[in-house]
């Protein structure tokens, strides 16, 4: 059997990393994985939780690990990027400079202030290893999990013409979610989808082939007759579902990232009698976790603690379907899967270049976008405004332009006032200065 290599650059997100170890070990093939962190702690987290799993089950893996990419880029077969420009501490930041100005996030990890923010810091370093890539191993199949997915993705293609491909879960979790709301076994339901990451249009939802929004029609009619419908309600994600009835189709990823995609609809954070950010979706809860949760992990590396033997208690491939694509990619099985590609006149009502989320073929060739003639111009439109937005951030963070940073807070609607903008830029271009060269 053929040792097939991975190169995870980023492997500190060290849940990431445990979830990719423990579906590799799963496969039950022989793999060469290399971990690539530019921290020297989260490098050793990442390494020694991997060989603890992969001694645990006896796995035909090897372990590499390397503060330098270039050290383990030749000759990979897969390359995933991860990475966290600034870790979490720049995420607070993303978050906390822009609520001194009234803009509260519950994520800040994709548009507004705070994925802006994020971007800038993001894609020079996507770029380079995108650049890295393609001189050292340009026959990977290239694979990025890091946000914001598709400023990353579209400034990595746009400065390199990098084949990259944006992977993310949330599609595949909420169409899971939405089998679950209308009582169905997850194997029997379909769905297509198009958008933006962590704002796709889920517009054909099936069962069995046959059209499944009447039975989610009636699941909703009882909810509203105060009838008791199963785990899965709406009202856990009442703007989302507000959205459905208006268009007719449900947006992923629910109401936690949909509504920083209108943040004109939530002035001051204000969300159904709570503050986005605050009290509904904490984001201080987020991080704790997400600091608690590597505390754990680094715990467990060092061999201070047992492993959480729960992680191989999961179907082989679960980990954000990348084992899966791999292999259906490998036979040519053609399944489908969402993913963050080039529209290239897939979705005809959207802009040609842009990198859109949307439902692709996993073929011998690649990933390709089904064709979708008759996407309705009615969700097109919520899409269109904030791809403009999207490209002016990544003109700004390639560019290192504060003018376009500035317009492209315009143009996503968090800020209305230029002078507000400039502002607001300002701190943040301060605030990370150690993580912008661009703008030097």
């Amino acid at each position: 059997m053929i040792r097939r290599k991975i190169v995870l650059i980023g492997a500190g997100s060290a849940m990431f990393t445990q979830g990719l170890v423990a579906d590799l070990i799963l496969t039950g093939q022989p793999w060469s994985l290399a971990l690539v962190d530019i921290d020297p702690g989260a490098l050793a987290v990442a390494e020694g939780l991997s060989r603890r799993m992969i001694a645990a089950r006896d796995a035909d893996i090897t372990v590499a690990g390397s503060l330098e990419r270039r050290d383990l880029l030749a000759d990979a077969d897969i390359v995933v990027t991860t990475i966290g420009v600034g870790s979490r501490r720049a995420w607070e930041a993303d978050v906390f400079i822009p609520r001194q100005y009234g803009i509260f996030q519950p994520v800040g990890d994709t548009v507004m202030a705070g994925g802006i923010s994020r971007a800038l810091r993001m894609i020079p370093a996507m770029v380079a290893i995108a650049a890295d890539v393609i001189r050292l191993c340009p026959q990977a199949l290239f694979v990025n999990y890091a946000n914001p997915m598709t400023a990353n993705c579209w400034a990595v293609r746009r400065a390199t013409g990098a084949d990259v491909i944006g992977l993310c879960h949330g599609v595949f979790h909420v169409q899971r979610e939405l089998a679950e709301f209308i009582g169905a076994p997850p194997e029997e339901i379909t769905c297509q989808g198009i958008g933006l990451n962590h704002f796709t249009w889920i517009y054909d939802l099936r069962r069995n082939g046959a059209d499944a929004w009447p039975l989610v029609r009636d699941r909703l009619a009882a909810e509203g007759r105060g009838e008791r419908t199963g785990k899965r309600r709406a009202s856990d994600n009442p703007f989302c579902w507000s959205l459905f009835a208006a268009y007719g189709a449900y947006p992923a990823v629910n109401d936690r990232h949909v509504t920083e995609f209108f943040p004109e609809r939530f002035p001051g954070g204000a969300y159904y009698g709570k503050t986005l950010g605050v009290d509904a979706y904490s984001f201080e809860r987020t991080i704790a976790h997400g600091d608690e949760i590597y505390e754990r992990m680094a715990a467990q590396a060092a061999g201070k603690g047992p492993l959480d033997d729960a992680i191989f208690r999961r179907a082989a491939g679960e980990h954000e379907q990348l084992l899966d694509i791999l292999d259906c990619i490998a036979g040519d099985r053609r399944r489908t899967y969402s993913a963050n590609l080039p529209n290239r006149g897939a979705v005809p009502g959207l802009p040609p270049d842009a990198v859109l989320e949307l439902t692709a073929a996993a073929t011998a060739r690649g990933l390709r976008p089904l064709l979708v003639p008759d996407f309705p111009p009615t969700l097109a439109a919520p899409l269109i405004r904030k791809i403009a937005a999207v490209e002016l951030t990544v003109e700004a963070a390639l560019t290192g332009s504060r003018a376009l940073f500035v317009e492209a807070l315009l143009a996503d609607g968090c800020v209305s006032d230029p002078a507000v903008a400039g502002r607001l830029a300002d701190d943040l271009l301060a605030a990370h200065k150690a993580h912008l060269p661009q703008f030097a």
